[in-house]
């Protein structure tokens, strides 16, 4: 089947398998290798990417369900290679991974929350970010990260990339 969606800000027209999930299709056939397979079972987060603004589980979300959708990855959030999303940069800046394993989709589910809500608490915050697992224990430092952000320490804001969502 052939599907039309936004790819980090640009058009795509894929040819897909109706039985793809969004992972094998923007890693296999997109090769955007941020977006990581871990569980497969959307347990861990790790596969997290945004759709529509909403986070999902690429592992179980069919990629025909992106047809006339905006998808974002970990790829396609930055403005630019020198200049990174606020979020990027605060993980930088506060050592928030140790084996990055985790990082893009923890990094995507921050964007969903700030987005949604741009002030958090600290509650609200690991009431959120409940759904995506961190093997190395980065748990301080990636709340951390989020809160900087909320605050307005890092960059110019949070709202760049695709957009808004609610989770």
């Amino acid at each position: 089947m052939k599907i039309a969606f936004e790819l980090n800000g640009a058009p795509a027209e894929l040819e897909i398998e109706p039985r793809e999930t969004l992972s094998e299709m923007l890693r296999g056939r997109c090769r955007l290798t941020g977006v990581k397979l871990s569980c497969e079972a959307q347990v861990c987060g790790a596969c997290t990417v945004l759709v529509n603004g909403l986070p999902v589980s690429a592992c179980t979300y069919l990629a025909y369900e992106t047809r006339g959708k905006r998808v974002v990855t970990i790829e396609g959030l930055a403005e630019s290679p020198e200049k990174l999303h606020p979020l990027q940069q605060a993980f930088l800046d506060n050592f928030a991974f140790q084996c990055g394993f985790c990082t893009p989709g923890m990094i995507l589910a921050a964007k969903a929350l700030l987005d949604e809500k741009p002030h958090p608490t600290h509650d609200e915050i690991i009431a959120h970010m409940d759904g995506n697992l961190c093997r190395c224990t980065g748990y301080l430092a990636i709340v951390k990260s989020i809160q900087q952000v909320a605050a307005g320490a890092a960059g110019n804001g949070h709202g760049s990339g695709d957009g808004a969502g609610k989770r």
